[in-house]
């Protein structure tokens, strides 16, 4: 019953942009900090961002900062990642995933989170 689904990977070149979608349902999503991470090949899974159950509190790892965004929209049950000026070391399957705690701001690590959602394949070549 519980659901996490991401949309909007594919195939993008150097400098592009995309927007990643987190579809959820099940649960209440104005309770719970959402996080995504991501995983390349020959890479341990890491964190990119996350966003507080309110939306006030964001974070975003060193290696994003200032291309990335992460939004919310509550009302429709869905959490963003909008990604611009992309290289080729962003290229990952990327995961979106729930806090297992409720009103929690944003869990450092993968074991801060309950559920996952299947990923999205981000590719980013000329």
């Amino acid at each position: 019953q519980l659901r996490l689904v991401e949309s909007g990977g594919g195939l993008v070149q150097p400098g592009g942009s995309l927007r990643l979608s987190c579809a959820t349902s099940g649960f209440t999503l104005n309770y719970y900090t959402i996080g995504w991470f991501r995983q390349a090949p020959g890479k341990e899974r890491e964190g990119v961002s996350c966003i507080s159950s309110s939306g006030e509190i964001t974070h975003y790892t060193d290696s994003v900062k200032g291309r990335f965004t992460v939004s919310r929209d509550n009302t429709k049950n869905t959490v963003y990642l909008q990604m611009s000026s992309l290289n080729p070391d962003d290229t990952a399957v990327y995961y979106c995933a729930k806090a297992t705690m409720r009103w929690t701001p944003c869990p450092s690590s993968p074991g801060g989170y309950d559920y996952w959602g299947q990923g999205t394949q981000v590719t980013v070549s000329s």
